[in-house]
């Protein structure tokens, strides 16, 4: 029996219970069957770079899951190229931050989260716990499938994909940085981590 261990990760200021995230998980849960399981885990990722991934990490280590795949939007995206370069699996990143020190350093102080207005601090120092976890290339770009939208108004799509030159790509016309209707899409994501 071949087990996989699915990991979301959600983007900066965002949530588990953010809607991407509802909808894979939904669709996930699905998926998995008796005989070929799928554990779901999107945690909700801490402030600091370096304590998300330490605990993301441990958690995939103590898994003891045949087959990982990690999916990762905007800051979760860049994750997701750390920890899939790592393990050396399957990533899904959704409108990544391909640099999230750059994007993230005018956003240093105190902010809120989207869905509850609780506030975090941002500090100086994550800046560079996310220089720690940059990767400059991907290895082996058959192994990623990017989601890009061309109306993102946070992040540059044509970045992406020179980022992920060689990998799956999904360009979408118009949309947004939240891929507002990322339903029409989810059938491709989940097509890209069955295969």
């Amino acid at each position: 029996m071949l087990t996989t261990l699915l990991v979301y990760l959600h983007g900066f200021r965002s949530s588990p219970r953010s809607s991407k995230a509802v909808k894979t998980g939904d669709a996930v849960r699905a998926l998995s069957k008796k005989e070929s399981p799928i554990q779901w885990y999107c945690p909700q990722l801490f402030a600091s770079p370096k304590q998300s991934m330490d605990m993301v990490t441990n958690f995939i280590d103590q898994s003891g899951a045949d087959n990982t795949v990690i999916i990762g939007s905007s800051l979760g995206g860049f994750y997701a190229n750390y920890l899939a370069e790592k393990y050396a699996c399957k990533a899904v990143v959704l409108n990544p931050a391909v640099r999230a020190a750059r994007e993230l350093a005018p956003h240093v102080g105190m902010l809120t989260s989207y869905d509850n207005d609780e506030p975090f601090d941002f500090r100086l120092e994550y800046i560079d716990e996310l220089k720690a976890l940059q990767v400059e290339k991907i290895s082996n770009p058959e192994r990623y499938f990017l989601m890009a939208a061309k109306g993102d108004e946070l992040l540059d799509w044509k970045e992406m994909v020179e980022f992920y030159k060689g990998a799956n790509h999904l360009v979408l016309e118009g949309s947004d940085h939240g891929i507002a209707d990322y339903e029409i899409y989810l059938p491709k994501v989940l097509e890209f981590i069955s295969k």
